[in-house]
């Protein structure tokens, strides 16, 4: 925790430059996008099965549906909302809200997803409920779109090609009765799954697509103090990166009511899933359950928070997810919630991240010329 990251007339000027920009609601992922996505799934209804059934017990408990229902179409579920969805496709003859295999196979699949998509999701339901925009940090941005940028390459001490090549600030605005349900910042990476800024060089095609996020900023506002380290530098990788996918949160202004960060299992001992969800209680609906979270930050102008969401391969470049990353926006009950995000962007897959650099270098160097931003770039 960091306070006074940034100067609080820093602050006004990127919520300004923000709304000069113009503000859209935040989508999770769109419905249509998808059901095309599982249509392109090749697996069998015992496949299925076998990984909703955390606990191997042949029987699908509600908790077990809920882990897996949360990107359907944005809408967050509740065992009240699996409950409804069963009913309208028939799915539980006996009601008693548990799948046996032998009544999952009677089931068609389809069915959810259209009864998925048919659903209209009201604001207060969703996955997320806020607004954001995106602003261009690269050479030639605003001067102080490039002061945070260097900060982040300081605090962080990533090199300045990952961090040039990443994505711009998205600026985020939390209105009373804004909240993002509790999640993590980037995607586990499979051999079908792609990263969104190294899959168009690497010409590669795979059935999803991830942001591969090395690390996540959200900026609040104060001058910048002596930063402590913040990686670990592993000397034999290529760009001598840190250990872990970091997260570093900004606060740009003072909340009124509401709107902590919550990290649901921080400090727990150990990892469990399916403990998340304990009598109907979900610890990631941060809309209800926030005061029953591990760890909470205010929202404080001036603070920085950042934490790791990857653990090391071992051999200095991106592992695993780190699983105690999950975090998630409480409840704005009063006021509004502004925040800012640098996300840096890292292919766990070392030959593909090195090839994207190549090619930025050489765009950047041959077509858009020296020191000017290249409009493919941009």
């Amino acid at each position: 925790e960091i306070p006074d990251f940034l100067t609080e007339e820093e602050c006004k000027l990127i919520i300004h430059l923000a709304q000069l920009k113009g503000l859209q609601k935040s989508q999770i992922l769109p419905t249509d996008d998808y059901e095309e996505a599982m249509e392109m799934i090749e697996i069998s209804q015992m496949d299925i099965f076998n990984l909703l059934d955390h606990n191997q017990d042949g029987q699908l408990q509600l908790k077990e549906v809920l882990t897996h229902t949360r990107l359907g179409n944005g809408r967050w579920m509740t065992p009240e909302n699996i409950r409804e969805m069963y009913t309208a496709v028939k799915a539980d003859p006996d009601g008693n809200g548990v799948l046996s295999l032998e009544e999952f196979k009677q089931l068609n699949i389809r069915d959810f997803h259209k009864y998925m998509g048919s659903q209209k999701v009201k604001t207060s339901d969703s996955v997320r409920n806020s607004q954001h925009t995106w602003l261009y940090q690269g050479e030639g941005a605003h001067q102080v779109m490039r002061s945070i940028r260097q900060r982040v390459m300081r605090l962080t001490r990533l090199p300045p090609e990952i961090v040039e090549h990443s994505e711009p600030l998205q600026v985020v605005r939390y209105d009373q009765g804004g909240h993002y349900h509790a999640h993590m910042d980037s995607g586990p990476v499979f051999p079908e799954t792609a990263c969104s800024h190294t899959k168009l060089v690497a010409n590669e095609s795979a059935p999803f697509e991830t942001s591969c996020r090395y690390a996540w900023w959200r900026a609040g506002c104060g001058q910048p103090r002596a930063a402590p380290p913040a990686a670990v530098v592993s000397p034999d990788s290529h760009c001598a990166l840190p250990y872990r996918y970091v997260t570093v949160l900004f606060y740009l202004n003072n909340v009124t009511g509401g709107g902590e960060t919550v990290f649901p299992i921080a400090d727990n001992r150990t990892y469990e899933e399916m403990s998340l969800i304990q009598n109907d209680v979900d610890l990631r609906d941060t809309r209800k359950n926030c005061d029953k979270g591990n760890l909470r930050v205010k929202p404080q102008q001036g603070t920085a928070v950042f934490w790791y969401n990857y653990l090391s391969d071992g051999e200095g470049w991106v592992g695993e997810l780190d699983d105690f990353a999950l975090h998630g926006g409480c409840l704005v009950t009063q006021g509004t919630k502004w925040i800012a995000n640098n996300w840096i962007n890292v292919d766990p897959n070392r030959r593909r991240q090195q090839r994207f650099q190549q090619e930025m270098e050489r765009y950047g160097g041959t077509e858009a010329g020296a020191g000017s931003p290249g409009e493919w770039t941009v």
